[in-house]
Parts: structure tokens; C-alpha cells; sequence
């Protein structure tokens, strides 16, 4: 059970972190349709960031020593490097729509064109090959909190939350999730949340009591942008060992199901994130899934196609998207260029 939910969290909390990316930039009026490509980007500028230190003599020493809280502060720094390059990334995005006036559905679908072809050029530029991987060893024997990191026999039994929490998991995924939590605080209970969801709604009648449209929306989109960066580190670190090839496996568009079903609202965002986490954890480890702790992998003998569970969470996203769109409420001015002195 420990592994089962240790597993979710792993998928759900980049979905979680990249569907609020949406949310904020939506929330100000301009739909984010190049999380995809964000988060392709961010993933290859974190890896880049991790292979580069590795060479650096601090933390080949540090990696030697188990010194785990110098390689958690690394760990760290590739999340903020990937945050930093994803805002610069969306300031296209930004200025197409906002002072272009551009089409956000086509500027995010060429978004969503371009970050894999150029991070798979600068991919064959520094690596010569299709994929960018650490220099030297996993993304487990570098930044997987483990018992030996605090210090623990690994003889000792931890109880439950210990085991859950601090046993085989990464110091990213708590960060988004504390992340998150801040975030949706501002987004909702801060006059800057305020003024960001009214030029969503009602762009003129901001405007009318002084709140600049253009500087809200140029910000929901750049925190939309650092937001899907670090997402896309998030997934590469936890998920595909810590690689990056142009691809994030569609994570960028699950995203934008899992806000779409949460109705733009972040606790709902955080249940639609652990429900399709715990199905992509299905899709991708089912043949070593011990529900029970019996030693039994139901799953693997249940025999179905492999193919079958690979699909189901897209399945799970047409379906719930099916069923539950037509309940969905968009901000209303999402979508809609604005133009000052506009009634």
C-alpha cells in the first residue's frame, strides 16, 4: 500500500503543480495551451542544470560523503533553474497574446511545436544522441530520500507516515505540494488573486478601478510559465530518471484535463490530480503493484493487454472530460484579447 501511494504522488503532484500553471494564467484571461511544450523545456534545462554540477568537485565530494542535504540544495537549484527558464519560455506566449493579440490557441499549439524540436537539437549539440541523462549514476542514488539519509539503520522499522513520507521519495515532491498550498492561498485569498481572477472575468471592469489588465495577465502567465517548469523538472526527476528526450508523455495536456475537471479551483484540481496519479501509476507499474502486501501482483495476472493499462489513463480523461465538461465554468474573458478603452 505504502508503494502504491508513494507511486501516485510521483505521477499526481507534476500534474498537480502544472494544472495550477493553467489555472493561473487562465484565471487571468489567457489560455495556456503550451504547458506541454513548458514542460518539455523545463525538464531539459533541469537536467541540463544537474548533469552540468555533477562535475562540479563540491558535489562529486558531497555524492561520496552522503552529504544529502548539499545534493537536496542541488536539487533544489534545477527546480529553480527550470522555474526561471519556463517563465522566460512563456513570455512568448505572453507577448503573442497580449500585446499581439494573437490567436492563444494556435500561439500555445506552436509553443507546443517548437520547445521539442529545439530541445532535441540542443539535446544532439551537448550529448550527441536523442536524450540527456545525468553524468553519473540515477536519479535514486543522488536524490531519493532514503533511511540512510537521516541517519537510520535500515534494519529499523519506521512506523506508516515515516515509511510514506521520508522512505524512498523526493524532497521535490513535497515542495510542489507546499508550493501548491501557498499558491492557491494567493490565488484566492490575496488582493493580488483578487485582481488576477477579475481581469479573467471582467478585464474592463478592472481596468475601470485602476488594476492594469496587461501587467496581471503578463504575470498569470510568467507564474503559469515558472509553474510548468518546474513541473516538467519534477516529472523528468521522478519519473524518467532524471532524463530529458523532447517528450514528457502527454503530462502537459493530462494537466489541462485535470483543471478542466477541478473547475479551475485547486482543491478540486488536487483530487482530479491523485485520481488520474493513481491510474497512471496503474498504467505504468502494474506488473510489481502488491496491493495487499502478500506477495501476490494481482494485476499482472489478471491478463490483460499490457497496451490496455498504458491507455487507461487517456481512456479516464475522455471519460471524465465527456461527462463532466458541460459542468465546467471557464472564466469568462479567457481567451479574448483585450484592448484598452474596449466596452
Amino acid at each position: 500500500m505504502i508503494f502504491l501511494i508513494q507511486q501516485t504522488l510521483l505521477y499526481a503532484v507534476p500534474l498537480m503543480i502544472v494544472a495550477l500553471a493553467g489555472c493561473f494564467a487562465e484565471r487571468s484571461g489567457i489560455i495556456n495551451l503550451a504547458l506541454e511544450g513548458i514542460m518539455i523545456f523545463g525538464a531539459f534545462i533541469g537536467v541540463l542544470f544537474i548533469r552540468t554540477m555533477q562535475t562540479n568537485e563540491t558535489y562529486l565530494a558531497a555524492k561520496a560523503a552522503g552529504d544529502w542535504m548539499t545534493l537536496q540544495g542541488l536539487e533544489l537549484l534545477a527546480m529553480l533553474a527550470a522555474a526561471v527558464m519556463g517563465a522566460i519560455f512563456s513570455l512568448l506566449l505572453s507577448f503573442a497574446s497580449i500585446n499581439l493579440r494573437a490567436d492563444q490557441t494556435i500561439g500555445g499549439t506552436a509553443l507546443n511545436l517548437l520547445a521539442p524540436a529545439l530541445v532535441l537539437f540542443f539535446i544532439r549539440i551537448i550529448a550527441n544522441q536523442n536524450t540527456l541523462q545525468m553524468a553519473t549514476g540515477d536519479s535514486a542514488s543522488w536524490f531519493m530520500l532514503k533511511k540512510s539519509t537521516f541517519g537510520v539503520d535500515k534494519s529499523v522499522e519506521w512506523g506508516f507516515f515515516k515509511e510514506l513520507l521520508l522512505n524512498k521519495a523526493y524532497l521535490a515532491t513535497y515542495v510542489c505540494i507546499l508550493l501548491f498550498i501557498i499558491l492557491s492561498i494567493i490565488l484566492y485569498k490575496t488582493r493580488f488573486g483578487l485582481r488576477l481572477r477579475s481581469c479573467g472575468e471582467n478585464p474592463q471592469a478592472a481596468d475601470s478601478l485602476g488594476i492594469n489588465v496587461y501587467k496581471m495577465r503578463y504575470a498569470g502567465t510568467t507564474i503559469s510559465g515558472a509553474l510548468a517548469g518546474m513541473g516538467g523538472f519534477v516529472y523528468a526527476l521522478t519519473t524518467a530518471n532524471c532524463s530529458s528526450n523532447g517528450d514528457v508523455a502527454g503530462f502537459g495536456f493530462l494537466a489541462l484535463a485535470v483543471m478542466i475537471f477541478g473547475n479551475w479551483k485547486p482543491l478540486n484540481i488536487a483530487f482530479a490530480s491523485l485520481l488520474f496519479g493513481l491510474f497512471k501509476c496503474i498504467a505504468s507499474a502494474y506488473t510489481s503493484l502488491d496491493i495487499n502486501g502478500d506477495g501476490i501482483y494481482a494485476l499482472a495476472q489478471l491478463g490483460i493487454s499490457s497496451h490496455l493499462y498504458r491507455m487507461l489513463p487517456y481512456i479516464i480523461t475522455l471519460l471524465v472530460l465527456a461527462f463532466t465538461s458541460k459542468r465546467s465554468r471557464a472564466p469568462k474573458a479567457e481567451g479574448i484579447p483585450y484592448e484598452k478603452g474596449q466596452r
